[in-house]
């Protein structure tokens, strides 16, 4: 599988102009027959006026057939792009590999937080990986990963992983107790050496995203 992270940075003020488009017009035309849409966010905490949606393919070609597709749909570029493309001041993408595919959580009415960290070059994101994996079952004893990938194409030496709270009070319980685990505390000192830049994205997901 294929995954590939699109993010939208909208003019200041049209988040629910663009979220409401993409649930009812694009969601009508595109369902899932142009990839299987895994979730759509919009940004809280972090960097602001943007939506995140988030792919699946079984690989390249079939998203560069699925894709061509969409384009030639005459509904997709008749009624949805020109609701949206008077208010996009950017476009980026990023395709992933995904290390741990991404698993709903159990229950819904959550927060979502999208970490993606960029590794030092030659090998340093493969290592930070090794490491982290290795002590992901300690973590969620705190709470669930999302889903765990590495960035093929967009931004190099990237790993992004997603994480569900119910809210900003159980992400911060959640984390400090992590903080107090001998485990998670040997894994501070080996994986942030490898890193170079670190970001984390509160993100709020939309009425038709499957993960909620």
């Amino acid at each position: 599988m294929i995954y590939e992270l699109r993010t939208y940075t909208v003019k200041p003020g049209t988040i629910g102009d663009v979220v409401k488009a993409a649930s009812t017009v694009s969601r009508d035309i595109r369902g899932d027959n142009f990839g299987k849409l895994e979730g759509y966010w919009s940004t809280e905490i972090g960097p602001l006026n943007q939506v995140l949606h988030m792919w699946s393919f079984r690989d390249f070609e079939e998203r560069a057939k699925l894709r061509a597709e969409l384009a030639k749909n005459p509904r997709w570029g008749g009624e949805y792009l020109p609701l949206i493309r008077p208010l996009l001041l950017r476009q980026d993408v990023r395709l992933l590999n995904a290390v741990r595919a991404p698993v709903a959580p159990a229950t819904t009415g959550n927060i979502y937080e999208m970490r993606n960290y960029r590794a030092r070059p030659a090998g340093a994101a493969k290592q930070w990986l090794d490491a982290f994996t290795a002590v992901l079952p300690a973590r969620e004893k705190y709470s669930k990963i999302v889903g765990l990938w590495q960035t093929e194409a967009g931004q190099p030496n990237e790993v992004l992983h997603i994480w569900a709270y119910p809210d900003l009070n159980a992400r911060a319980e959640a984390r400090g107790n992590a903080m107090k685990d001998p485990a998670w505390q040997d894994f501070l000192t080996k994986g942030p050496p490898l890193l170079e830049e670190m970001h984390s994205t509160i993100m709020l997901p939309a009425p038709h995203s499957p993960l909620k």
